[in-house]
């Protein structure tokens, strides 16, 4: 019995150990997409945007046909049972559901080509970057697999350069929107699945070494010291590095260490980022290769009390909600023009702020935002139904937000990163997930501030019961209410009471409102009143009223600047695949709600 049991032993551990070597290597060889490189708009550029040729794959046989190989008969006898040529083109970037009308609402497989040619000059980088695809993508460059990249809404690269060719060269993209549990964000979330490659595609050309990342923003609490860093990746990663801005007749030099890596540091006398005045400064940074230029404002941004500080001043934030989303071509929005309409209608309506809802918008929009001067508050797509418990997806949360920071950190108009949405309450794994998060957060930037969003946990006797533990970790206090809509008021608004878990914190609403059909007018006892202008208009007028019953109350942000489209809200009058919520309609028209907060606004100046 006990050679049995010896024989059982060796046996286990002859199995055991080329298993294990097996996922070992399995996962050595899991290629997983680069961190991008920053600040696009000053590199060498050449767009990969315009027609691609694709093939829908509903079924998911191209991994067994090897698409990515592009395979083309050799003889007659050769039947090659897929091809790009001849089939279905699609516009890059752009979602693929408002291109084709038998992919509206399809979730799933759809497999990219395009062909470039491309003269590398000797002593050149070459890389492929993405500004975002949705939502899980395999990248394929002359028929070899570059690698992964899971997340819908921030930006991956790959170096090709020694795998770029002379002749022609080929890129295939297989990209699966369909949800995943184990995603981020999960299956359940109120907003389009808009599939694709949905942001711009380009090939960026960089010396040997070159200015790979940089930090240059005001020290934590300061209006004149700047505490920064510069990062070199390439070769010869120990260099000399210029900092100046001409404008201030100001030059810093460093020398990057044995990692590629200097600290900055520098005083000056900075006039101030502020909504009223988003004044950018022209940067420039020299190395001995590579020279790359921003415009960076420098603000300060804190916390007093149950004040939001800006530039040592209170500052109450008038945001609204936006949708990465033009209703009027009901489709993604992806383009500087696409910015530039929503922006407006934010400002037109008299906002210092916009809520980036709910995943990192476009970086188009991040920039404009700056210069009309608007604050922004960017959030990472931590929404419902998420598996805090599971590690991967803790992995995956870690990886978005060091995406979403190292694309915006120079960005001043950011003033909040928001680490999650609507998250269920009182769930240890949630907290943990959250806790370790945010304090990643600051380690990643402490300049911010940080929140996180919580839908109301308690509404007795027309008290609000903000008792959530998790809010003592962050700097801001945000939760979403419908009363009104979802929940009867339970008293007059006037007389609203609140509690706080911590009640030495600023309250933002990040969220209200109720939905109305435009034009659809109220009449005396008409059962659909509560789909009119009018009943949205009184929510409104209801909820200013209880602005003033809460002590703490640093912002609003009403829910949400345009109708827009969700597969769950399924009315067929007032709805029909619409969230009708928007103080604007889906093609831009103005609900009387607009004017009740439009009006709001204006008496906070």
């Amino acid at each position: 019995m006990k050679g049995r049991i010896m024989k059982m032993k060796k046996l286990k551990k002859a199995l055991f150990y080329p298993l294990f070597i097996l996922v070992l290597f399995l996962l050595g060889n899991t290629m997983f997409a680069q961190s991008a490189m920053i600040n696009l708009s000053a590199r060498k550029l050449t767009s990969l945007n315009g027609k691609w040729n694709t093939i829908i794959d509903p079924n998911g046989v191209g991994d067994f046909h090897k698409f990515w190989e592009d395979r083309k008969p050799e003889k007659k006898t050769d039947f090659v049972e897929y091809s790009f040529e001849n089939g279905d083109v699609l516009n890059v970037p752009s979602d693929f559901n408002t291109q084709m009308t038998e992919l509206t609402y399809y979730e799933g497989i759809v497999w990219y080509k395009k062909t470039f040619k491309y003269d590398l000059k000797t002593n050149k980088r070459l890389f492929l970057h993405f500004g975002a695809v949705n939502y899980l993508t395999d990248v394929y460059f002359n028929g070899k697999l570059l690698g992964t990249h899971e997340g819908g809404f921030t930006p991956f690269q790959f170096e090709i350069t020694n795998l770029i060719s002379n002749s022609e060269n080929s890129i295939v993209v297989k990209v699966n929107n369909k949800k995943v549990k184990e995603g981020i964000p999960s299956e359940g979330y109120d907003w389009f699945n808009y599939g694709g490659i949905t942001r711009d595609v380009n090939l960026i050309e960089t010396p040997q070494s070159f200015i790979e990342d940089y930090s240059i923003q005001l020290k934590k609490n300061s209006n004149n010291e700047v505490l920064g860093w510069v990062k070199i990746d390439g070769t010869t990663i120990s260099q000399k590095i210029k900092l100046s801005i001409p404008e201030l007749k100001l030059n810093v030099k460093v020398k990057t260490n044995d990692s590629g890596y200097a600290p900055i540091q520098f005083k000056a006398k900075f006039n101030l980022w502020s909504p009223g005045n988003p004044k950018l400064y022209r940067i420039e940074i020299q190395s001995g290769l590579d020279t790359i230029s921003d415009e960076i404002g420098f603000r300060n941004i804190e916390t007093n009390g149950t004040k939001i500080v800006l530039n040592g001043k209170p500052v109450f934030l008038k945001a609204i909600n936006i949708h990465e989303e033009m209703p009027t071509r009901v489709a993604k929005a992806y383009s500087e023009k696409d910015a530039e309409v929503l922006l407006n209608w934010a400002k037109e309506l008299g906002c210092n702020m916009v809520r980036l809802a709910h995943y990192p918008h476009n970086e188009y929009m991040v920039k404009l935002a700056e210069k009309k001067g608007l604050m922004i508050w960017e959030e990472l797509p931590v929404y419902q139904h998420i598996e805090f418990s599971n590690e991967k997806v803790q992995q995956k949360m870690d990886l978005m937000l060091k995406e979403m920071i190292k694309r915006d950190k120079n960005r001043s108009a950011i003033i909040i990163w928001s680490l999650s949405n609507e998250t269920y309450h009182f769930t240890k794994s949630r907290d943990e997930a959250l806790i370790k998060l945010v304090k990643q957060c600051k380690i990643l930037d402490s300049t911010r501030l940080t929140t996180t969003v919580i839908s109301t946990q308690g509404y007795t006797n027309n008290t609000f019961d903000l008792s959530d533990p998790l809010y003592n970790y962050f700097d801001i206090i945000s939760v979403n209410e419908y009363i009104g809509w979802y929940t009867p008021w339970q008293g007059l608004p006037k007389d609203t009471k609140w509690k706080f878990v911590n009640d030495t914190k600023p309250v933002i609403i990040s969220e209200f409102g109720g939905e109305a059909f435009y034009g659809s007018t109220k009449q005396p006892k008409d059962e659909a009143s509560g789909w009119s202008e009018e009943y949205q208009e009184q929510i409104y007028k209801d909820q200013i009223e209880m602005f003033d019953t809460n002590p703490n109350l640093a912002g609003v942000c009403p829910w949400i600047l345009c109708d827009f489209r969700s597969q769950s809200r399924l009315h067929p009058i007032y709805q029909r695949g619409w969230n009708r919520k928007g103080l604007l309609s889906d093609k831009g028209e103005k609900k009387k709600a607009w004017y009740v907060m439009k009006e709001f606004y204006k008496s906070k100046n």
